[in-house]
């Protein structure tokens, strides 16, 4: 009787945290290396921008539509904040610190792919801050990707935009990191669209 009981409390027992052992490391592993992939791809773009392109010479790479122009950028998008670099690096490395614990928790693959993208644009810019000139923690960011009516940007800045769309969505879907649902949430969107679908057809 007592060796059923032990088999059954073992049974429970793996049936309890077997799921977590397998999920955690998958999603850690998925947050990681979407992380690295779009970092190296970040910094080695703007390793050829600072060898190829000339600053003041823009060349096209879309028609006028995408242009690449190469600037040193000491602030944030729009050139704010050109004298506050150290307070830029500094935010920098508490969001990426940030980031990082939230990824530990993330169970669902959404999260970990938003996470992923996310730190790799805080690390991405924060590595020129920390790294290039004029000096160590108040380096200027390489932007080289010009839009028309719109700041000089780079794929770490795309990264950090991408991530916060997904952000947004897993949010209004009510998806949370361990990747639970929120009934709330996903039913007042089925109502929507139900609502939706229903004026349509009136």
């Amino acid at each position: 009787m007592h060796d059923m009981q032990a088999a059954r409390g073992a049974s429970l027992s793996d049936a309890h945290t077997g799921p977590e052992s397998d999920v955690r490391p998958v999603r850690w592993a998925e947050f990681a290396t979407v992380a690295v992939l779009l970092l190296v791809i970040d910094q080695l773009t703007k390793l050829w921008a600072v060898a190829t392109l000339v600053p003041g010479q823009p060349q096209e790479l879309i028609g006028s539509v995408l242009q690449l122009n190469i600037i040193r950028n000491p602030g944030a998008a729009f050139s704010t904040g050109t004298g506050f670099t150290w307070f830029f690096t500094t935010l920098s490395i508490v969001a990426t610190i940030g980031v990082l614990w939230f990824a530990r928790r993330a169970r669902h693959r959404g999260w970990a792919f938003a996470l992923g993208i996310l730190v790799a644009g805080i690390s991405g810019n924060l590595i020129d801050r920390l790294l290039r000139e004029p000096g160590f923690y108040v380096g200027h960011v390489v932007d080289f990707l010009q839009l028309p009516n719109w700041p000089i940007f780079n794929v770490a800045d795309m990264c950090i935009n991408v991530a916060a769309v997904m952000i947004v969505i897993l949010s209004f879907k009510g998806i949370g990191l361990d990747g639970t649902v929120d009934r709330g949430a996903e039913e007042k969107t089925d109502g929507k669209t139900e609502d939706t679908s229903e004026g349509e057809a009136k």
